[in-house]
């Protein structure tokens, strides 16, 4: 039997596929995204795991399905304090510790790849100011030390960084992988902090809490003072060479 093509679409469903498929159309469903999440968090209060605990399952069940819910709930929004510190008072610091990296490279990773495929087109024209141009320079060539750097320094917001490294022409090892490192110290701090809750007083917990304050203060005193130090690249750096640029 000979094979039929099908039928050309039609011009209006050509149009509306290419209204729903446009940059600005998916950059607004990833709004729309984080918008409800946002909401489905402050409905849920997250917080609630210190308080009433996790479902009762076995260890490596209950680990897998709290490292996947840390992970889907760090993309949705849910603050990773919360769920360091959750992870910590569930299972210990080895165990808790394993789970909140695994859980925030899941995590990380959901979000990296929806700022991709929904926002990236859209926003890319946007960096146009001397600023942008130099931050998106930066993430794009020297993507691996750039996301350690973020994830080492204080105070950085997570979904932030996730969704500035979309934008830029990182590549997903290097994204990934300096997440995974760049995020045990301060993660381990608050895992630590978590396991030892029930007694606040001891050296263990106050060591684990004076690790994630100085870091914070330290980093909030020189972010202040390196505030009008920072040198932005030119504003109009050749492009042929930024479409070039190695996803380092």
């Amino acid at each position: 039997m000979l094979d039929v093509a099908p039928p050309p679409a039609k011009p209006a469903t050509r149009r509306a596929r290419a209204v729903l498929l446009s940059p600005w159309s998916r950059l607004g469903l990833l709004a729309a995204l984080l918008t409800g999440s946002a909401i489905a968090v402050w409905l849920w209060q997250p917080q609630r795991l210190l308080t009433h605990g996790w479902p009762e399952l076995s260890g490596g069940t209950a680990v897998v399905l709290f490292t996947a819910a840390y992970g889907v709930g760090t993309a949705a929004l849910v603050p990773r304090p919360l769920l360091n510190l959750a992870a910590g008072a569930l299972f210990g610091i080895q165990a808790g510790l394993a789970t909140a990296i695994g859980g925030t490279v899941i995590g990380a990773g959901i979000a990296f790849g929806l700022g991709r495929l929904l926002g990236q087109d859209a926003l890319r024209p946007l960096l146009r100011g001397r600023w942008l141009t130099a931050a998106d320079r930066q993430l794009s060539h020297h993507g691996f030390r750039s996301m350690l750097a973020i994830r080492l320094f204080p105070g950085v917001p997570f979904a932030a960084a996730n969704y500035c490294a979309a934008v830029s022409r990182m590549g997903w090892p290097s994204f990934l992988l300096a997440t995974g490192l760049g995020s045990v110290p301060n993660t381990a701090a608050y895992v630590v902090a978590g396991s030892r809750a029930t007694t606040p007083t001891s050296p263990v917990f106050l060591l684990a809490l004076a690790f994630i304050t100085v870091p914070a203060v330290a980093g909030a005193l020189v972010a202040w003072r390196k505030r009008g130090r920072i040198r932005p690249g030119r504003p109009m750096e050749d492009t042929a060479a930024d479409e070039m640029a190695p996803r380092a």
